[in-house]
């Protein structure tokens, strides 16, 4: 991030698949940039999850218009680890989300093992109530089984999935017309 030629570090970095960014994660986006100067949505390739449904640059353009309201949110990508990608980039912390408990028992050691690796401690946002059930990989298979998600992901990522879903499935949902 520049600002007249000059390198301005993010004050913060929330670091996510994003596969596909849901309400919840717009929540931690804006609640974040109400915090912080300045904050990063980075889109991580991780080897270790199985294939993402959507690419790289269909999720950063789905973060870049559902957050094409907050002046202080930037997107990037990134591959291998956070920590050495945030103290790269001079962040100042790392934002997690925490829907559960069980949120807070993984992302702990996590947040431990950052802060070892890089000296950048991790700041955790609790989950709004109506947002803590909530994930990427429920969302995906409640909309590819019929199921209504507008009130779950901005209408930015609802018209991508509608697209993605067109181009995926139509032998699908072929046979369930001739079923019907």
């Amino acid at each position: 991030m520049t600002a007249n030629g000059v390198h301005v570090p993010p004050g913060a970095i929330y670091p996510g698949s994003f596969d596909p960014l849901t309400r919840g994660h717009l929540d931690v986006i804006e609640r974040a940039a109400a915090i912080f100067p300045r904050v990063l949505v980075a889109v991580v390739v991780n080897p270790q999850k199985r294939e993402p449904l959507f690419t790289l640059d269909e999720r950063k353009q789905m973060i870049v218009a559902a957050t094409k309201h907050l002046g202080n949110v930037d997107i990037a990508d990134f591959r291998g680890l956070l920590a050495a990608f945030a103290k790269r980039i001079g962040a100042g912390v790392i934002v997690k989300g925490l829907r559960v408990v069980a949120d807070f028992e993984s992302e702990m050691s996590t947040a431990l093992m950052n802060r070892s690796l890089s000296g950048i401690d991790t700041v955790f946002l609790p989950s709004d109530p109506q947002f803590s059930f909530i994930s990427s990989s429920l969302v995906k298979e409640v909309f590819f089984l019929g199921g209504e998600i507008d009130q779950y992901v901005p209408e930015a990522v609802l018209h991508v999935m509608r697209a993605k879903r067109a181009t995926l499935r139509p032998t699908e949902q072929t046979e369930e017309k001739q079923f019907s």
